[in-house]
């Protein structure tokens, strides 16, 4: 089994990774490495928090992870910074913070819903408490008539 450096697998997966985004499929005939080989570093990257879209050049075609990525990326950029980085990688500013929205939205406003899930917990609970004490009630007055039967 081949082994290759650090440095050229960075170079072969940052071929893969924007402005470039060429496709594992290209990359694979050009240099003789297989598909196989190329998903597995492609997916380690991704795992090791890098954006690889891999030869999709349409970013919002783009996998939902590697959007994410882009954000915790960019995310504490300013303005300026972002606008270099968006034009060192293809994209647009829109772009990003679209993802960004999309992102911060993406539990739904679960946060703000918390408290009315609370209180629904809560009258749930109280009356589970309350079946039970009738249930109880209910089974000593049972044993009670039982026991006066024998």
């Amino acid at each position: 089994m081949t082994r290759y450096s650090d440095e050229f697998k960075y170079s072969i997966i940052k071929r893969m990774m924007p402005p470039n985004n060429e496709s594992v499929n290209s990359i694979a005939r050009e240099t003789g490495l297989s598909e196989g080989t190329l998903h597995s570093w492609k997916k380690k990257a991704r795992a090791n928090g890098i954006a690889v879209p891999g030869g999709e050049p349409e970013a919002e075609k783009w996998r939902t992870q590697d959007k994410f990525l882009i954000v915790v990326e960019t995310a504490s950029l300013s303005e300026i910074e972002l606008a270099e980085y968006c034009r060192s990688k293809g994209l647009f500013v829109e772009q990003v913070e679209a993802w960004r929205d999309a992102c911060m939205q993406a539990n739904g406003g679960v946060a703000n819903r918390l408290p009315n899930y609370k209180r629904i917990f809560a009258k749930r609970t109280e009356s589970l408490r309350t079946s039970k004490r009738n249930l109880n009630g209910k089974k000593l007055h049972l044993l009670k008539l039982l026991h006066s039967w024998f």
